[in-house]
């Protein structure tokens, strides 16, 4: 890997800090420093919020965007906030923004993603006592849309599947999709990942009943996500499933 190589740089340390087991790694509450997050906005006007599969969509690429950002390389302080988190449990925390605080969140530093007008913006990790302020006043709770119908996938491109059974609210799927997006671009080796970025980190998002979430375990380069048991669901549960998206993978598929 060449140092002037920012995606290469970037991906190394995402491959190397990082694995399907959180049991790699821990926290220590009585050590503030030890408890870090990434924080995620989500933007949910009143009058027109968007569909969820959409923004579960932008959340996963702003999450990924973040991690493989060229500013790893060049910009000492966003590396630094991404190995802090990767060595500890790689918490997430999702957010409601709309109106004056979610243009206010964009000066924050980070990543915001557009899918078919659902935008989502991944911030820089940090210690949970030190989110940014204008991050930190943004809501947790109200974030929830009501679930959608699988549609059909776009072949040749990376897919999510959620456990439709489990009924995580919108929120808590958000950080699991980009979980998942993170994981999956960590699995794979640089050239898969160098090609996946040079489009944008396109991806499905699908939530799908568990008979047919389960269904894909066995596959081939599945990539599997099992949550902490903080909120929502017990520790250890498998909450999500990413697939690379090559033909292979998805022939049958029919979320």
């Amino acid at each position: 890997m060449e140092e002037t190589d920012p995606l290469a740089l970037a991906h190394a340390l995402l491959s190397a800090r990082v694995s399907d087991n959180r049991h790699d790694r821990s926290e220590n509450p009585e050590q503030q420093e030890t408890v870090q997050a990434m924080q995620i906005a989500l933007h949910v006007p009143k009058t027109q919020p968007p569909r969820r599969t959409d923004l579960l969509e932008a959340a996963a690429r702003a999450v990924v965007a973040v991690c493989l950002s060229d500013r790893v390389a060049g910009d000492p302080s966003w590396r630094a906030g991404l190995e802090g988190w990767y060595d500890h449990l790689i918490r997430k925390v999702t957010r409601r923004a709309r109106n004056k605080a979610w243009r206010e969140v964009q000066e924050v530093p980070g990543v915001t993603v557009d899918v078919r007008g659902a935008q989502a913006r991944a911030f820089v990790p940090s210690a949970v006592s030190a989110v940014p302020p204008p991050v930190r006043k943004l809501q947790i709770q109200g974030t929830e849309l009501p679930p959608e119908e699988p549609g059909p996938v776009e072949p040749g491109t990376p897919l999510i599947l959620v456990d439709r059974d489990l009924q995580m609210t919108t929120g808590k799927a958000a950080a699991q999709v980009g979980h998942a997006s993170m994981l999956l671009a960590a699995a794979q080796d640089l050239g898969w990942v160098r090609a996946w970025a040079a489009r944008g980190f396109p991806l499905n998002v699908r939530e799908v009943p568990h008979a047919e979430f389960a269904a894909y375990l066995g596959t081939p380069g599945v990539v599997t996500v099992r949550d902490a048991g903080y909120t929502e669901v017990a520790p250890d549960a498998l909450t999500v499933l990413a697939l690379p998206g090559d033909e292979a993978h998805l022939r049958g598929a029919r979320p």
